[in-house]
């Protein structure tokens, strides 16, 4: 598994995730952004699994994922190891996603399809981010969210650098 150009580590957390399509569509986007592991928390699916596996493509079976029954312990164990923890909600406090630049490791908590991330969650991340919305709907379904958010926290936020001679991320 290849990190992002700037050597930073992007973890990718799954709380309580109900669908198992969703959560193959999250491991094969987390592939293609370079994602370095996949924390799946709680009820999440756990690869093997047949749902997983139509969406994933594979991905399930070579980026690295580990399962956790608790969110609020990894967190602390992600912070105690320099991780910046962003959580992905809309709320009064949250952020647009354009406006933050993350320069180190990075783990993205996004929530589940009904409930969203707990305020409790929220409390604990150094930040929650959103997604600004110009339709009337206010949210996404969560694998397309993660996948903007993956999308950014890989590509803008590093400033990767594609060539028209070579369009894979030149990673350095």
């Amino acid at each position: 598994m290849s990190k992002v150009k700037d050597n930073r580590d992007l973890y990718l957390i799954l709380p309580n995730i109900r669908s198992a399509f969703n959560v193959g569509a999250m491991f094969r986007t987390a592939d293609a952004c370079g994602f370095t592991k996949l924390f799946l928390v709680g009820y999440t699916a756990v690869p093997p699994h047949p749902k997983v596996a139509k969406v994933a493509l594979g991905a399930e079976t070579w980026v690295p994922f580990e399962h956790r029954d608790d969110l609020s312990t990894l967190i602390t164990e992600l912070r105690a190891k320099d991780f910046t923890i962003a959580a992905l909600e809309l709320s009064a406090k949250s952020q647009a996603l354009s406006t933050i630049s993350f320069n180190k490791s990075t783990a993205l908590i996004v929530g589940n399809e009904v409930d969203g991330l707990s305020l409790e969650i929220q409390d604990q991340a150094d930040l929650v981010i959103h997604l600004p919305m110009l339709g009337k709907k206010e949210s996404l379904n969560v694998a397309i969210a993660a996948g903007i958010a993956m999308y950014h926290l890989a590509f803008i936020s590093a400033q990767a650098e594609i060539s028209p001679s070579n369009p894979k991320l030149q990673l350095s």
